[in-house]
């Protein structure tokens, strides 16, 4: 990956998979590709828990916008790219706490409803669903996973009105569960501590009971997703 926005080290038994392009941190397809490989070397690699990080000021601004302009096939391949990570992160067999460096908007604030745990940073950062607000339709595994991850006040107006918060905000909705000043340090202390203290059969198995019902529904409304996903692109 060392072309990649994407970079992987294993540090003791925490993978530690970091995405920086120097930009927005744009998910395309290469992006999400490198992301679920980097995924699938922690495990091979028997990491006992991954952290997912952005680069300061910035996670993700979510899918790359060119791309998902360009025409529903692409949008409708770039999206099905995004959704396998997603889904990778939910159903994986160890914890993912995610430092959510800055910015998570789109498919960067499903990122986040996606990992165990979500640490972000302060400052005046923008985190939420705006597919609404910029003309695309939030799909139903996107749907499925706030249900899961959102407060039950926050979900019409986070999902349906393209409601953007700061990191406190987001925390009192669900898209964090706590803020810190470091938060890539923090993420990483939280991960080491989960990799000693969770066994990974018994976390394998309540992983499928918890989690199990929702990734079903996902993957069974994948389809639907991809059939009807189409993006308004305003009038210039």
């Amino acid at each position: 990956m060392s072309d990649s926005a994407v970079s992987y080290e294993l540090l003791d038994r925490v993978a530690v998979v970091s995405l920086d392009d120097g930009k927005a941190n744009a998910i395309s397809l290469a992006v999400a590709a490198d992301l679920r490989a980097a995924l699938r070397r922690a495990l091979d690699e028997d990491a006992a828990a991954v952290v997912l990080a952005g680069r300061p000021g910035r996670f993700s601004a979510g899918f790359d916008l060119a791309t998902m302009t360009s025409g529903d096939d692409a949008a409708r391949e770039l999206l099905e790219a995004g959704a396998e990570v997603a889904l990778d992160i939910y159903g994986m067999p160890v914890p993912v706490v995610l430092a959510c460096t800055g910015h998570a908007l789109a498919m960067g604030a499903i990122l986040l409803l996606s990992a165990d745990i979500r640490i972000g940073a302060p400052g005046e950062f923008k985190i939420g669903l705006n597919e609404v607000a910029i003309g695309m339709p939030v799909p139903s595994f996107a749907v499925e996973l706030a249900r899961d991850r959102l407060t039950r006040a926050s979900f019409t107006p986070a999902i349906n009105h393209a409601q953007i918060y700061d990191p406190q905000g987001a925390v009192e909705a669900g898209f964090l569960d706590r803020i810190s000043d470091d938060p890539l340090a923090a993420a990483l202390a939280h991960a080491g501590e989960l990799a000693e203290r969770v066994h990974h059969g018994p976390f394998v198995a309540t992983r499928a009971a918890c989690r199990g019902g929702v990734l079903a529904t996902m993957r069974d409304g994948l389809a639907s997703d991809l059939a009807n996903f189409t993006v308004t692109v305003p009038d210039s």
